[in-house]
């Protein structure tokens, strides 16, 4: 009995260290979250900037920190994602109903599926797409010229424009195959550049001027242009597409991290790895590169839908080039193959250009001085790719 008392008192002892970490860290990222949103001081702002970067120096200079904070999160998955779920809930009614950073979240939160969504070619398969933009364009056209020109409801424009963009995924994936590395970046940027000028020419989607009037959702009687009143407390209307897009990058994290742990994920870090080692163990690499197109358009269908309905107004200006390099560079700076990586890096990425602001003129040069720092500090990402493991630990 005193040697089962011996060996059981660590155990418990670790693992209530480890939930204390795993609040802690929670808490202490939405309290930061939160005043960065709230924050109009460049002063402060570049403060929590630099605060970050000093939790990043002492990440990569004592790995056995951040070791600790990864076993926390492991052993306290069910805790970690519990406690995930209220924060994200509860966020809205710190805002003291500031629309500007409710608008700041939304944003964020779409960027964030549709750096999910990149991540399983770039991150998982080491394949470069800069067409998502595209795909994010298909998906916002699509949702809002069937609500526009047949009267569907958002809620079946929504699935609808996401097959559209898979169909589109598909169609740019087959003759991508042909090529690769260099040539594939290439083509996929030959893709969005023609879906770009597809946009301004043609007359059903209303040329450079766009598409106006997209009607707001609906649900159970509710408009998303309404305040949301929950228990007496009544939130600003973004809180309902909050909500929504909250719900969507709760999907898709489940959906990345299903992925990631089946065969599809393996044969994706397989052709990462070495793709001629893949075929010869067999792996169909061209379908699985399809693959890997069509599951993020399919995602980036979705956010673009979302985004068409919230902000009511469209054009090609909102889905150039550019739009996908941004999109890479999230990948990229928030740590490739790395869920948490690619949200932060994607919340990170939005949330700067606005909040640099207050420089005016010379705000992009302090925000890519402020990426190419942390890339310095981390240059495998905020959240570098994680080893797989596994059986038991």
């Amino acid at each position: 009995m005193s040697t089962v008392a011996k060996t059981g008192a660590p155990a418990a002892s670790f693992s209530l260290t480890s939930l204390l970490i795993v609040v802690a860290c929670e808490l202490i990222g939405a309290a930061a979250l939160r005043e960065f949103l709230l924050v109009d001081d460049w002063r402060v702002i570049v403060g929590l900037l630099v605060v970050f970067a000093i939790i990043l120096v002492a990440m990569q200079r004592f790995p056995a920190v951040e070791h600790r904070i990864e076993d926390a999160f492991d052993t306290q998955k069910p805790a970690a994602m519990v406690l995930a779920i209220i924060i994200v809930l509860g966020f809205p009614f710190t805002l003291e109903g500031n629309t500007y950073a409710f608008h700041l979240c939304v944003i964020a939160q779409l960027y964030a599926v549709l750096a999910l969504a990149l991540n399983f070619q770039l991150g998982s398969a080491n394949i470069p797409n800069f067409a998502s933009g595209a795909s994010y364009g298909i998906g916002a056209y699509v949702s809002a010229l069937l609500a526009l020109n047949v009267g569907l409801s958002f809620w079946l424009a929504l699935p609808a424009a996401a097959i559209a963009a898979t169909v589109a995924g598909f169609l740019l994936g087959l003759p991508s195959m042909r090529t690769r590395d260099s040539y594939l970046a290439l083509v996929t940027i030959a893709f969005g550049v023609v879906v770009n000028q597809l946009l301004n020419n043609l007359d059903f989607t209303g040329g450079p001027n766009g598409l106006v009037g997209i009607p707001v959702p609906e649900l159970f009687g509710h408009s998303f242009s309404s305040p949301l009143v929950i228990f007496g407390v009544s939130l600003p209307s973004q809180a309902n597409f909050y909500y929504l897009s909250a719900l969507l990058v709760a999907i898709s994290i489940l959906f990345a991290g299903r992925l990631h742990n089946s065969r599809v994920g393996l044969a994706w870090n397989a052709l990462r790895a070495d793709e001629l080692a893949a075929r010869c163990q067999g792996i169909n690499t061209t379908w699985y590169k399809v693959l890997a197109f069509a599951v993020d358009a399919f995602l980036a269908g979705f956010a673009g839908t979302i985004y068409a309905f919230y902000v009511g107004f469209i054009s090609p200006d909102n889905f150039t080039f550019l739009t996908s390099v941004t999109i890479m560079t999230m990948v990229i700076a928030g740590g490739m193959d790395n869920i948490l990586g690619v949200i932060v890096g994607a919340f990170l990425l939005t949330l700067l250009p606005e909040k640099l602001r207050v420089f005016s003129d010379y705000r992009i040069l302090f925000f890519g001085v402020t990426v190419i720092a942390f890339l310095m500090i981390r240059p495998q990402g905020i959240f570098p790719q994680r080893l797989r493991r596994y059986g038991e630990r």
